[in-house]
């Protein structure tokens, strides 16, 4: 039996949370809004599955065409993300160096996802919009200085990220690449979470990146430098992780900025990350208004 899906969604422009099952989603936020206002309310509460069973043999209350599908977990205290997590993407940039020792990150605003369906946005001050595919792990249980041996037991639920990128504007400062990685809706997080239950879940799974049908990018979490319980144990190091927290886990080779010449996202192109039992995500690309 697959495992739940919730998802986060508007209808009417009310900002909803649900249960997806055949033929639509179930609206768990009309059920149990008074208890847990939103899914982050839900994930801190641990109830993410018992809602969804909940929810199982239950006629759906929102056709999927009824709906907007927006980030499944709103308002994220932290968004974090891994630059560079797997060894095809550290000889990708050719400058020789061995594999890090410690992993590089940075920081992502929440309003620079959109939600799976909508497209991601091309700004005016660039036409060098990039993707890259990756696998996100939600926090659902509150630690800091996690050991690595208790690392999994804080994550609540998997999800997937469109690291979206603005090529040029990430090397606009000396030392950091905070701008080119917040451009309004650049990048996409969802469709939905699926609850994380066991390690064998997403030791090796293929993750994969299609732009209109071609295959960029393509390999399996068993490959990552830095694993699911290390990044866990060493952000927890300097940063308490609350419910709701975001790790955007690295994305593997291919993206467009290292193609000759390069293949940046133009309108009209469609982006699919699709990892093995969580989803796929898909967005379209529009330039900005």
């Amino acid at each position: 039996m697959p495992l739940p899906r919730l998802a986060t969604y508007s209808v009417k422009d009310a900002t909803k949370y649900g249960a997806v099952v055949d033929g639509g989603l179930v609206d768990l936020s009309a059920r149990y809004a008074k208890d847990y206002p939103t899914l982050r309310e839900v994930i801190a509460a641990g109830k993410l599955i018992s809602l969804a069973e909940e929810a199982a043999g239950r006629a759906p209350d929102h056709a999927l065409t009824e709906i907007t599908w927006l980030p499944p977990v709103p308002a994220p205290e932290k968004i974090i993300c891994i630059g560079v997590n797997y060894p095809d993407r550290n000889a990708e940039y050719k400058d020789g160096q061995d594999a890090p020792k410690y992993p590089s990150m940075f920081m992502r605003s929440p309003r620079s996802f959109v939600g799976h369906d909508t497209p991601l946005v091309r700004p005016r001050a660039s036409a060098q919009l990039d993707y890259e595919g990756e696998i996100v792990l939600v926090i659902g249980k509150q630690g800091r200085h996690i050991p690595e041996s208790a690392a999994l037991d804080h994550v609540a639920a998997l999800t997937l990220c469109n690291e979206g990128s603005v090529r040029d504007w990430l090397r606009h400062a000396k030392f950091n690449v905070t701008q080119g990685k917040n451009f309004d809706s650049s990048g996409s997080l969802g469709p939905w979470l699926v609850p994380y239950t066991s390690e064998s879940q997403i030791a090796d799974i293929r993750l994969t990146t299609h732009v209109n049908g071609e295959l960029r990018q393509d390999d399996r979490t068993s490959r990552l430098m830095f694993s699911f319980r290390y990044l866990v144990n060493y952000i927890s190091t300097f940063a308490t992780l609350v419910p709701g927290d975001i790790i955007v886990t690295g994305t593997p080779t291919g993206a467009g900025a290292r193609f000759d010449p390069p293949r940046y996202l133009k309108p009209g192109d469609v982006v699919e990350v699709e990892a093995e039992g969580i989803g796929r995500l898909r967005n379209g690309v529009v330039d900005e208004a």
